[in-house]
């Protein structure tokens, strides 16, 4: 494959052109299995001329998993790294995951892109769907510049405040507002646990976030635009959740 600036060949598709510091792919879709992790290099430019030729090409990274905890984390580390690697090279602007939790975890440690959740069976026809709809607009703010309202006090202390920075720091949300807390609710186990609930009509959800028999439902304000995209950008706000230990259980 060639530089689409300047001509260049480039080692492998996609990869970033140092001659003329240009970008020849614009997302990478990263499908994570306990052994291999396959990478699809896209280029959005090209998705309305043929639904498969956004594809650039595909690399895979294997890894042996370890039976020992331990080396569990090492093994994880690694296989994370070399993924990173890869993606590093491409220097895309989105990256979209699936699969592993433990690696998804790693590799978001790993890099400075935001990570996207996909689903389905075919997690790059998913992004490519994505791309023939609306695209979403992105906020460009600051976690701890999108809270406000009346509010200061958050349910769970540390932990509450980590759920709600790992909302806000979501590039499709753009405002959250805490609600007051409710000491009246039923008593739960394991900490402070957060869960994103279905969007309504505009596309805005709601983070409840639970701390023993304390409860603080507090209103997010997205970019989505009606209940169908908004329930994407929900399930994104979970997966996060869960990536960092704090998901509540449906």
């Amino acid at each position: 494959m060639e530089c689409r600036q300047c001509g260049a060949p480039l080692d492998k598709p996609g990869d970033y052109c140092l001659l003329c510091d240009t970008a020849n792919c614009d997302a990478v879709v990263v499908a994570i299995e306990a052994s291999r992790a396959t990478l699809t290099f896209l280029d959005e430019e090209r998705v309305e001329d043929d639904p498969r030729s956004p594809v650039l090409g595909e690399t895979v990274v294997t890894t042996t998993p370890e039976p020992d905890a331990e080396r569990e984390v090492a093994q994880v580390r690694n296989f994370a790294g070399r993924i990173a690697d890869e993606i590093r090279r491409k220097r895309p602007e989105t990256v979209f995951v699936t699969g592993e939790r433990d690696v998804v975890r790693a590799l978001r440690g790993d890099l400075h892109h935001e990570l996207y959740r996909v689903s389905g069976d075919d997690p790059v026809e998913s992004v490519l769907e994505r791309w023939g709809g609306r695209d979403l607009e992105i906020v460009e703010k600051p976690a701890a510049e999108k809270i406000g309202g009346s509010h200061t006090t958050l349910v769970g202390e540390r932990e509450g405040w980590h759920a709600i920075e790992t909302v806000a720091g979501h590039p499709h949300v753009k405002k959250i507002v805490p609600g007051p807390i409710d000491a009246g609710g039923a008593s739960t186990r394991g900490g402070v646990r957060a869960k994103v609930t279905r969007a309504d009509t505009n596309g805005n959800v709601r983070l409840l976030i639970r701390d023993g028999s304390s409860v603080q439902e507090n209103r997010v304000v997205t970019t989505a635009m009606d209940r169908e995209t908004g329930e994407r950008v929900r399930d994104d706000l979970n997966d996060a959740l869960e990536d960092e230990g704090l998901k509540q259980d449906a």
